[in-house]
Formats: C-alpha cells, sequence, structure tokens
C-alpha cells in the first residue's frame, strides 16, 4: 500500500525565517502572497498545505521572530536580575536588536500588527502581535511591582504610569530605528528612562 502522506520536502525553519524577514519588513497588508512564494521558494499550494493560510504563516513567522530576535525582551522574566538591570538589559539590548544591520530595522511584533484590515476585529491576523505586545506590558508591570518591592521605586510609584514609561519607550523606538535615529542617540534615550527609574518620592 502507498504510504499515507509524504514527508514534506522543504526545511520549515528556513521557510518561516525567509517568511519572517519578509513580514519584518514590510508587514503584513503589504506582503503578497507572490512576494512569499519567491521569498520561501515554495508554490501556493505547498504554503496553504504547511501553514493553512497567509494568516497562518504570518502567526508561525511572529511565533519564529519571539523565539529568535524578539527574545530579547524575554529578559524582563529573568527573577535573577534585580528589576533595574531587567530594564537596563531590555532597553539597551532591544535597541542593539533592532539597529542589528543583519536583518530589517526595527521591531516585527511592533511595526507589522498596527494597521488593520476594515473590520478585521480581535481575531484577524494580527492577534498575535496585539497579544505579544500585551504580554510584553504585562511582563514589565510585574517588573515595576518587582521595583517597588524591592526599594528601588518609592511605595507609592505610579506603577501603571512607570509601566507606560518603559512600554512607551520600547515600543517608540522601532519607529524611531526606521526613521534614522542613530542607536547612540536611542541608548542616550534609554539612559533617561532609568534616570527616572531612580527617581522616587520625598
Amino acid at each position: 500500500m502507498s504510504p499515507v502522506g509524504r514527508p514534506r520536502a522543504f526545511d520549515q525553519e528556513a521557510v518561516l525565517e525567509a517568511a519572517m524577514l519578509l513580514f519584518w519588513e514590510q508587514g503584513y497588508e503589504a506582503t503578497s502572497l507572490a512576494q512569499l512564494r519567491e521569498a520561501t521558494g515554495l508554490s501556493s499550494a505547498s504554503l496553504y498545505g504547511a501553514f493553512g493560510s497567509k494568516e497562518g504563516l504570518f502567526e508561525r513567522a511572529v511565533e519564529h521572530y519571539i523565539a529568535g530576535p524578539g527574545s530579547v525582551t524575554d529578559v524582563v522574566a529573568d527573577e535573577a536580575a534585580s528589576p533595574r538591570a531587567a530594564v537596563a538589559r531590555l532597553l539597551h539590548g532591544s535597541i542593539d536588536m533592532q539597529t542589528d544591520s543583519s536583518h530589517p530595522r526595527g521591531c516585527l511584533v511592533a511595526l507589522s500588527g498596527t494597521v488593520r484590515a476594515p473590520g478585521e476585529g480581535e481575531a484577524g491576523p494580527h492577534k498575535a502581535v496585539v497579544a505579544r505586545r500585551a504580554g510584553d506590558r504585562a511582563r514589565i508591570r510585574e517588573l515595576v511591582v518587582r521595583g517597588v518591592a524591592s526599594g528601588e521605586l518609592a511605595e507609592d510609584a505610579d506603577v501603571d504610569g512607570v509601566t507606560s514609561m518603559i512600554h512607551g519607550f520600547l515600543l517608540g523606538v522601532s519607529v524611531q530605528v526606521c526613521d534614522g535615529v542613530p542607536a547612540r542617540d536611542l541608548h542616550a534615550g534609554a539612559d533617561a528612562v532609568l534616570a527616572n527609574w531612580n527617581t522616587r518620592r520625598q
């Protein structure tokens, strides 16, 4: 009897890498199926057979990004580091990653999921990056709470305000990188954020 199905004759990691770079460079809407075929070397049938849809491929590409370059933000979950040290590594490490010339500039999670098609709603292709941004914000908030508990921040510190300061700067780095703001200026901005972290109310 003939075997049921055949093993895929392509390197899925290589396909996800190629798709990730294309989505990172152009965003979801601007990336066409024809461009994905060219970048991955796969036919439409193979892409749909492996990933179900363009949306399915995008979601897997986002997962690939999060496990790779995007893992730079995972430092916020490192409980071995002091809260301030974790924030410093988060901001400076993210700037280093986003300005790295070996891949597209900026952050895929910040850049590729801000524009949505009319009527897309919460179940559209951008749900993966929206969820990641929400997760990053929640983990940063936990870091701020730890900063208060450890005495690095005042007991009456505005936890949500400090969270917004850090997360807002982090997301804004992508736009500035794409606009050509030098890395040294972004690192100086990160140091300014860290200086605010050290401010305590008397």
